[in-house]
């Protein structure tokens, strides 16, 4: 998540040597060590518990998929049931081996997702610069919830950044499944196939949704009962997934709760102008070549319209960080940084009325809202290279002149990795009391961290 512009606030603001670097990285990780260390931020695990404790019971006790809830709480799983076979091999491990094996999931998962992000100019990061962005990622509210939480959400942003990274490189025969995978677990990653056909890349489109066809035909065959339930009863409740006005939920129709307006009609209203302005603006990023802004506006329009996004479903909003800063905006990416790694929206957790709940309740809805609104996006391909230019024009050159055949600074080549890992290719020319619900920062967790509800699930 750096582009040209933040590698050199980087040069500038940095300490100079390797010695000062690793002293200021060192210094980094402990501060960050400590706060998580001091300050109850961890969520102790409880998805991972709905996941594991569902697929022990139906695999080592009979029991059924969605009648399952964690002891002492009402909560179960509410996932499809093809994301109940991906997790059907935590029924071999104790509990502390799922433990393990989703952190090194998470890890093997980030890491995937900062490669594809970092790659806005071809240019690794050192050593330095990864180990003081990880350290800023561990105070990024989103993502230190997913992994403290056990969230799939990681997992599921890593699965479309790499069909992302098989177009970028040409190796696109089998771009789209990674994007099919991930609807067929979560139902939110659907919106990316739309963006694939919207691009009109009509192949990756098609095999993403044959892929979740074929995932979800999978889980038809092999769990029958929980697929019909599925599909007919559980996916229409959502109080299955919690309460709506919980101020967790940073979708459009918690908004909508928390001022009281329960009814759909208006919700729907409102996603249907959320997807009109995603797909004009999808529209012109793709035509433009611009795929980086185009999967970032993506993951923002789908936690918009969901009707459920939880505070760590914000993962999905880590490339359009990656975007402003490749646009050399900064202090905006800053700013949503800053918002994002807060809490502040649990200020309002037991009274979002009034203006001030409403603004601040709200924020990151407003912040993810900014973002569809007002990211850089569709860029034509003769600015990009200008800036390239204008960045070397003012390094000394104590280099021999590259051969006439290699591409000189400026020059387009026939396929650039961007920000999403996308290539742009020289054919383009286009209310409870406190310690009953969490804070996220300021309250440990509690036995049901997402809501109230007495269906709520994680």
């Amino acid at each position: 998540m750096t582009g040209p512009a933040a590698r050199g606030l980087l040069r500038r603001t940095a300490p100079h040597g390797p010695r000062h670097r690793t002293a200021a990285v060192a210094a980094l990780a402990v501060a960050v060590t400590v706060f998580t260390a001091t300050v109850p931020l961890l969520r102790d695990w409880f998805d991972l518990r709905v996941y594991y404790g569902t697929v022990d019971s139906w695999l080592h006790h009979g029991g059924r998929i969605y009648d399952y809830v964690v002891p002492g709480t009402a909560y179960g799983f509410t996932y499809p049931p093809f994301a109940a076979l991906c997790m059907a091999p935590m029924a071999l491990l104790g509990w502390h081996g799922a433990v393990a094996v989703a952190l090194l999931l998470d890890a093997a998962a980030l890491a995937l997702v900062l490669v594809v992000l970092a790659g806005a100019d071809g240019r690794p990061l050192d050593r330095h610069r990864w180990a003081a962005l990880v350290c800023l990622l561990a105070l990024f509210e989103p993502l230190r919830d997913t992994v403290s939480f056990g969230q799939v959400n990681l997992l599921l942003l890593a699965l479309v950044l790499a069909d992302a990274r098989l177009l970028a490189t040409g190796r696109d025969r089998w771009a789209g499944a990674g994007i099919g995978l991930a609807a067929a677990i979560k139902l939110t990653p659907v919106l990316f196939v739309g963006l694939l056909l919207l691009g009109g890349r009509r192949r990756a489109a098609a095999v993403a949704g044959l892929t979740a066809a074929a995932a979800t035909a999978l889980a038809a065959a092999a769990v029958p009962d929980a697929s019909r339930f599925y599909w007919t009863r559980a996916l229409w409740d959502t109080g299955r997934v919690g309460r709506l006005a919980y101020v967790s939920n940073q979708s459009l129709r918690g908004v909508l709760a928390r001022l009281g307006e329960t009814g759909g009609p208006l919700w729907a209203a409102a996603a249907v102008l959320v997807l009109a302005v995603w797909a004009r603006r999808s529209r012109g990023a793709t035509a433009a070549g611009d795929w980086p802004a185009a999967f970032a506006l993506t993951g923002a329009a789908a936690c918009l319209v969901s009707p459920v996004t939880w505070v760590h479903h914000l993962v999905w909003l880590l490339p359009a960080l990656a975007v402003l800063l490749r646009a050399g905006r900064v202090r905006a990416a800053a700013g949503v940084y800053l918002l994002l790694c807060s809490s502040v929206v649990w200020l309002w957790v037991d009274d979002a009325s009034g203006l001030d709940g409403f603004l601040g309740a709200n924020a990151y809805t407003w912040a993810t809202l900014g973002l569809l609104l007002a990211l850089p996006a569709g860029q034509s391909r003769r600015a990009r290279p200008a800036r390239r230019r204008s960045v070397s024009s003012t390094a000394p050159t104590t280099r021999p002149a590259a051969p006439t055949t290699a591409p000189v600074s400026g020059q387009s080549v026939p396929a650039t990795v961007t920000a999403a890992g996308v290539t742009t290719d020289a054919a383009c020319t286009t209310g409870r009391s406190p310690s009953s619900e969490p804070t996220g920062s300021t309250l440990p967790a509690a036995s049901k961290p997402q809501s109230s509800s007495p269906r709520a699930s994680s």
